[in-house]
């Protein structure tokens, strides 16, 4: 059964609630783009309170990516999840098939490894990497 850390992006989304009417900013957020190149990928969220606003998820390292919808979270694994926590998109998980079922070569390869789950209303980017990720608020142009 998979661990779910919630990862606190406080800055972040003191800064949305800033300028958002509720704190719930993440019903109805979404992938919005998602970039991936040789060192690392990207990922957009929109921000539902604020359309001029997004969320960028990034890692500098080598990654192992999987977008799924996000209703295959409640069935990926045996049993419940631990850890989910409300109004949160962010998560360092521990002990998910995806990351045992990656290959042992590439995570030697990448050292310390770590599965990163972001959840909005309609997605799941899961990430495997070496890298911790960056979250920054920038303006859509």
């Amino acid at each position: 059964m998979p661990l779910y850390r919630p990862i606190s992006i406080a800055v972040i989304t003191d800064a949305i609630c800033n300028n958002c009417v509720r704190p719930d900013w993440v019903i109805g957020s979404d992938l919005v783009r998602f970039d991936w190149s040789r060192i690392g990928v990207e990922a957009d969220f929109s921000v539902t309170c604020a359309d001029d606003l997004i969320i960028r998820v990034s890692f500098n390292r080598p990654c192992i990516v999987r977008l799924l919808d996000e209703l295959a979270l409640s069935t990926e694994e045996d049993g419940t999840a631990e850890g989910l926590v409300p109004y949160n998109f962010a998560y360092e998980v521990e002990g998910s098939r995806f990351a045992v079922a990656q290959s042992a070569g590439w995570k030697q390869c990448e050292g310390a490894v770590r599965h990163y789950c972001f959840v909005t209303a309609s997605t799941c980017l899961d990430v495997l990497s070496g890298a911790v990720p960056a979250f920054n608020l920038l303006e859509t142009d």
